[in-house]
C-alpha cells in the first residue's frame, strides 16, 4: 500500500473532510503507539509502511512507554488537536488500516507488546462499538 491509498483508505473509514484531516489523525496514531512500543518494533513495523508514514512510528519511537489505552486515546486527541470521542474514531481507523497495510506477524509483533485491555483496538475495526476488556 502507497502513501495515498493509506491516507485515502484512513479518511473514507474514518468519514473524514480532508486529506489533511487523515494525515493528522495518522501521524498522532502511528506516534503515540511508537510512544507504546519498545526497541526495535517501531522501525519493524514502519519497515512495511511507506516511508512517509512510517516516519510517524519514529518521532518518539522505541521507549516503550508504559501508559493504557485510556492514555493511548487522550494522547491521540491531544496531538490531532479534536475531542476524545472523534479522536477514538479517527485512531480506530489509522489502526484498520494499519492492519491491511503490514503482514499478519509484524500486527502480532506490535500486538504482543501491548496489554490485553489495547485487543478491542485491534479487533473492533473502525465502526461500532469498542468492548473495552477491563
Amino acid at each position: 500500500m502507497n502513501y495515498s491509498e493509506f491516507i485515502g483508505h484512513v479518511q473514507n473509514r474514518g468519514r473524514m473532510a480532508s486529506e489533511g484531516e487523515a494525515l493528522t489523525a495518522t501521524r498522532a496514531t502511528l506516534e503515540v503507539l511508537g510512544q507504546r512500543l519498545a526497541g526495535g518494533e517501531p522501525s519493524n513495523l514502519g519497515a512495511q509502511l511507506p516511508e512517509e508514514i512510517a516516519r510517524f512510528l519514529m518521532v518518539e519511537g522505541g521507549a516503550g512507554e508504559r501508559f493504557d489505552l485510556d492514555e493511548f486515546f487522550r494522547r491521540v486527541s491531544e496531538r490531532e488537536g479534536v475531542d476524545l470521542p472523534v479522536s477514538v474514531h479517527h485512531a480506530r481507523a489509522v489502526i484498520a488500516v494499519l492492519q491491511d497495510a503490514v503482514s499478519r506477524g509484524e500486527i502480532d509483533d506490535v500486538r504482543a507488546q501491548l496489554p490485553e485491555e489495547f485487543t478491542p483496538l485491534f479487533e473492533a475495526g473502525s465502526e461500532g462499538e469498542m468492548t473495552r476488556n477491563r
